[in-house]
């Protein structure tokens, strides 16, 4: 099934902020803030985005998002992405942040809240999409930045903040120790929203759902390798936010046709599609979801999966659900143009995962 020639409704539920920066907007904003990046052009950068494993992408993440500084950095990169994603046909995105990253760095815990929230409102103003904001606890960092994390989460709600997240290397920082922040979370209203699982441990998974109590989880695909946690996921209807092109590219799984996203769907667990760090892996959802439909995943399931998984209110849900419910699906199916040989689903193994393509290099 060839989708790329149809824009449809997509609702995007796992997506860092910080990771959706195009090259050129990134040299720009270092350069405004005084920041040296380890390459001085868009070609470098894009250079830098191959990885040769999560650990390495990690070490990448870190040289190059460090340039972010400043309430109007944080704002910029909410309202780019959204008229990004726009373009591909989201009506609903869940935006990942960092704040004690920049808190590190010598931002204001308010400067970073604030200028993420006012990205929110104004991406919905200009391009019609609605924002919300799932601010992340960096594993690694002490306790007290995951209760901080929390607290300015809770006194944020009002601004369009639904819920935490986890995220960092599951490896050397397990979950354990971030209960008690989730806990005061949830008490306090939001969703619980971590990774899990993806580098392919179901034990990761296993303390997400009974530990954390998550609502969602982010990949969660470590979870096909135990056939009864699927059937769990499955019973308690909690989704699993999957990024096909980002499993290539960090290498967290070998080649497109070992990824478990079939086993997944097979088992009756909902999961819906995003692009974790789309300037990183050179994807958007039109390939991610491409990659999706190559693994013979339906976008209309795809698009309910969201719908299920989101952490709006009610009166937003409906209005996405009728947004879902008055398009016209069998024509995704349908339509036989489109010319696959650009998108990500192409790649045999994740050595050959694609470079970034041009409009990935810069804006």
């Amino acid at each position: 099934m060839i989708i790329g020639s149809v824009t449809f409704p997509k609702i995007e539920l796992h997506v860092h902020l910080e990771g959706t920066v195009r090259a050129g907007t990134l040299l720009q904003i270092a350069r405004r803030n005084g920041v040296s990046l380890p390459a001085d052009s868009a070609g470098g950068l894009a250079g830098l985005y191959e990885f040769r494993d999560f650990a390495h992408f990690i070490e990448v993440w870190e040289l190059t998002t460090c340039a972010l500084r400043t309430a109007a950095d944080f704002r910029q990169v909410v309202v780019d992405y959204a008229a990004e994603a726009a373009s591909h046909g989201a009506v609903y995105l869940e935006g990942i942040f960092t704040p004690a990253e920049p808190v590190g760095r010598g931002a204001r815990w308010e400067e970073v809240f604030d200028g993420y929230c006012d990205g929110a409102q104004q991406a919905r103003e200009l391009h019609g999409v609605q924002v919300r904001l799932t601010p992340e606890i960096a594993r690694g960092y002490p306790l007290e930045a995951a209760a901080e994390t929390v607290r300015y989460a809770l006194a944020y709600r009002d601004r369009g903040v639904v819920g935490v997240g986890l995220g960092g290397s599951e490896k050397l920082y397990p979950a354990e120790p971030y209960a008690p922040a989730f806990a005061l979370a949830r008490d306090g209203g939001l969703g619980v929203v971590p990774h899990a699982g993806e580098l392919g441990h179901p034990e990761a998974v296993r303390t997400a759902l009974d530990l954390l109590s998550s609502d969602r989880i982010r990949h969660g695909i470590g979870a096909a390798r135990d056939r009864g946690l699927m059937r769990e996921i499955a019973a308690r209807s909690v989704v699993l936010d999957v990024c096909p092109v980002s499993n290539l590219r960090t290498r967290a799984v070998p080649s497109l046709a070992a990824h478990p996203l079939p086993d997944l769907i097979a088992a009756g667990v909902s999961c819906s599609v995003s692009t974790d760090d789309p300037a990183m892996f050179g994807t958007d959802l039109t390939a991610d979801y491409a990659v999706a439909a190559q693994l013979g995943v339906d976008p209309r399931a795809c698009y309910l999966a969201g719908l299920r998984g989101a952490l709006c209110d009610e009166p937003t849900r409906d209005t996405l659900r009728r947004a879902g419910d008055g398009f016209g699906w069998p024509a995704v199916a349908a339509m036989p143009g489109g010319e696959p040989g650009n998108h990500p689903a192409n790649a045999s193994n994740a050595g050959d995962a694609p470079k970034p393509r041009p409009h990935d290099q810069t804006r």
